[in-house]
């Protein structure tokens, strides 16, 4: 494997030995990773699923009933819309991976209603929240999206990273902080191209539906998507937004890749969708320092400090950088993604 390209992000997790931690959206995808992932190697006290579909959360207890760690698994039915339930769920939790949202764009666009409740208010419940119970750090999950957002659900993401920065204002003189991170499209995900392309192979289509030949995406695996919260969650100091280095590929060759003897044919670019991804625009590159596996935009607020990051690895960036899909300096061939799809 080009371990220069595809990364691993994996970090010790032994800061979490004896704590409390809470993920909002629990039930997706990365909520269930993530939850195999601290069970497996993390030593938690009490580990919150915090969701709104009781059916999930069902199949979920379900699917880790003989885990040897599922004593310390609860499961609460809210909605981070409703802020008298995040503060009964929040007593006693140290920290919490904000995951839910809405994250499709089509339905985004055509319901902005509960996209901004969910997006936007449920990012300022969340942090009033944690904040009046006392929670030592919340990290919340991004999109390349909302970088110069060209749909509502970006937008709505924008917001709120903006909210969980400015956050870190608020908490006066307790031990709390929030940070974000944003990163690309995951490989595997509920929703994504590739299991909609494996449905089609696999019912014998004629082609694969390509919405423009041009298109560029980031790709990230849910395990490394995972490894790289918990990485932040690790060092994060508040007010940052981390960003992964990972590679760049073309829509078309990942269909090629999949299907190589399949038609590919143009459909069109759906409402709200770009033709390539921005995670670092040249403006928020001023605020951009490099470690050797991500970037991180620092906030624009007194409140912060780089004195952590100048005593590690890290450098500055050109004055004209950004991190977009089709500039990027690494890409996924046919093999390196294939690569990537056995690590699902």
């Amino acid at each position: 494997m080009n371990n220069s390209i595809i990364r691993s992000f994996k970090s010790d997790l032994t800061f979490l030995d004896d704590a409390t931690l809470m993920i909002t959206g629990g039930t997706g995808s990365f909520g269930k990773m993530l939850t195999q992932t601290l069970l497996d190697e993390a030593k938690l006290r009490r580990l919150i699923i915090f969701s709104r579909d009781e059916l999930k959360q069902y199949e979920m207890d379900q699917f880790f009933m003989n885990h040897p760690k599922r004593s310390c698994l609860r499961f609460f039915i809210g909605d981070v819309r409703d802020r008298n339930r995040l503060d009964m769920a929040l007593r006693g939790v140290d920290y919490v991976i904000h995951a839910a949202a809405m994250k499709h764009v089509p339905i985004a666009e055509y319901n902005p209603f509960e996209c901004i409740k969910t997006n936007i208010f449920g990012a300022q419940n969340l942090a009033e929240a944690a904040i009046w119970c006392g929670v030592k750090k919340v990290i919340a999950l991004s999109t390349d999206k909302a970088a110069s957002p060209l749909n509502l659900y970006g937008a709505s993401k924008l917001a709120s990273d903006k909210i969980f920065v400015a956050a870190n204002s608020l908490g006066g003189g307790q031990d709390f902080s929030c940070a974000v991170v944003r990163y690309g499209n995951v490989l595997g995900s509920r929703g994504s191209v590739v299991p909609f392309f494996e449905k089609l192979i696999a019912e014998g289509a004629d082609h694969l539906p390509i919405t423009d030949m041009r298109m560029t995406r980031f790709w990230i695996t849910l395990r490394q998507g995972v490894d790289f919260v918990l990485s932040n969650l690790s060092i994060m100091q508040g007010g940052e937004i981390f960003i992964p280095k990972i590679p760049s590929m073309k829509l078309c060759d990942m269909a090629r890749a999949m299907a190589p003897n399949m038609e590919l044919r143009e459909v069109g670019i759906r409402p709200g969708e770009k033709l390539h991804e921005q995670m670092i625009t040249i403006d928020d590159g001023r605020q951009t320092i490099a470690m050797k596996d991500r970037y991180i935009i620092t906030p624009q607020f007194k409140f912060w400090s780089d004195k952590y990051y100048v005593e590690r690895d890290v450098t500055s960036v050109p004055d004209d950088f950004d991190y977009s899909s089709d500039s990027n300096a690494e890409w996924l061939d046919g093999p390196l993604f294939q690569q990537m799809l056995k690590m699902i």
